[in-house]
């Protein structure tokens, strides 16, 4: 178990440092709330995140604010729950609509590894501290 345990934390910590180097590249990051682009900025990631519910806007003015930085790419990297879903779709078929490549690779791979446990951006932090735990204290 621990093995298996150690193996998801390193394939976690390497997702999270292939998403710091592309957002290092200026490759634009949507997320769901302020405290997911915090939690980001404290596992490392630098570069230019925007939450699609900060400010009170609505979707159709936070799509704008995306088509006015005219990325060629973003990466969605949502929340796993309902809600988080439902946002990433909508938000990924309006990019397309705008010929903006939304990137759904991140998120895939973060929820494949994470499941169940983590419902949202926010909780990343605290969950790998937790496997660092389990995994040192056997």
């Amino acid at each position: 178990m621990q093995t298996r345990l150690r193996e998801r934390q390193e394939k976690i910590v390497q997702t999270l440092t292939q998403l710091a180097e592309e957002s290092a590249e200026g490759v634009l990051i949507v997320v769901e709330g302020q405290k997911d682009l915090q939690a980001l900025r404290s596992l490392g990631i630098s570069g230019r995140i925007l939450p699609a519910k900060a400010g009170g806007k609505s979707l159709n003015l936070f799509l704008q604010e995306i088509e006015n930085e005219s990325p060629k790419r973003v990466i969605l990297l949502l929340d796993f729950d309902r809600r988080g879903r439902e946002i990433t779709l909508k938000l990924k078929a309006d990019l397309e609509r705008e010929r903006i490549k939304p990137d759904l690779t991140f998120w895939r791979t973060l929820h494949a590894l994470i499941g169940r446990e983590v419902q949202c951006i926010e909780s990343l932090g605290s969950y790998l501290r937790t496997l660092d735990q389990k995994t040192t204290k056997m």
